[in-house]
């Protein structure tokens, strides 16, 4: 069997994830820092219960990470998900494929 240089099911399993325009607002709004499921929905004018789901997507893909404070919990961009910036284009880079984005 060939070797799997691009880890294509763990790549498609992110790009799949991201293939809702919705989590990748999410994902973008994570650049800037941890924030709840509460900051998420009002931030993006959505129901808590919609955001909760994008979540749980998101973090099976490994794309995003949560850690509990009390009874909030907090989400991240997983560590392995680097945000690049090379001149005035910023990307998000998932290791397999990278996402080009506007700057803030």
């Amino acid at each position: 069997m060939a070797e799997d240089r691009l880890q294509s099911q763990m790549c498609a399993e992110k790009l799949k994830a991201l293939g809702e325009p919705m989590r990748v607002r999410i994902v973008d709004l994570l650049r800037d820092g941890e924030k709840t499921v509460t900051d998420i929905a009002e931030h993006l004018d959505q129901e808590i219960v919609n955001i909760s789901h994008h979540l749980k997507v998101l973090f099976h893909a490994g794309l995003v990470e949560k850690s509990k404070q009390g009874r909030f919990v907090y989400y991240t961009l997983h560590p392995d998900v680097s945000a690049v910036s090379r001149g005035k284009i910023q990307q998000l880079d998932f290791g397999c494929c990278r996402l080009e984005l506007p700057s803030k």
